[in-house]
């Protein structure tokens, strides 16, 4: 099998895409930070310090979806068409699932993946000062789909 990432000498390089087509992709990708009840009702109730928790959660999957490229090493700078993110308030947590669209030469997995992570994070972030037990976990790609391999839908 041949390492796409890999060049004649070994070493890591950034895959060339000029030879592909333009097609629409989109990418939904999932994560949860679980807390404790109190800090989702402080949530809820806009009582956290820091501010408007899942305001700022939402801009920041957008901004780090935008920006995957300067985080990640071999991802290509991409032009999002769109970037939406969803927080379903759980009974133990936050659900995350954000959803990022292109038309381009490569998908937007990773920019999706990248949202996620900022959300969680920034979550995490806003309210450690009343709950520093709080647990990311299950983060992960839902669906893609566009370019060469087609359609990906994760198994319940």
């Amino acid at each position: 099998m041949e390492l796409t990432h890999i060049n004649e000498q070994g070493r890591a390089r950034m895959v060339d895409v000029s030879e592909k087509d333009d097609t629409k992709r989109i990418a939904v990708a999932f994560g949860k930070i679980c807390m404790k009840k109190e800090t989702l009702v402080s949530i809820q109730n806009q009582e956290i310090k820091k501010g408007d928790v899942l305001g700022v959660a939402q801009v920041s999957a957008i901004m780090a979806a935008k920006r995957t490229f300067e985080t990640i090493p071999m991802c290509h700078p991409i032009f999002l068409t769109g970037a939406d993110v969803d927080f379903q308030i759980v009974e133990d947590g936050i659900e995350i699932r954000m959803t990022v669209k292109t038309t381009g030469k490569t998908g937007v997995e990773m920019e999706a993946l990248s949202g996620v992570c900022a959300a969680a994070l920034t979550i995490y972030d806003m309210c450690k000062g009343i709950d520093r037990a709080m647990c990311i976990e299950s983060i992960c790609l839902l669906e893609k789909d566009g370019g060469r391999s087609g359609h990906f839908v994760r198994e319940a």
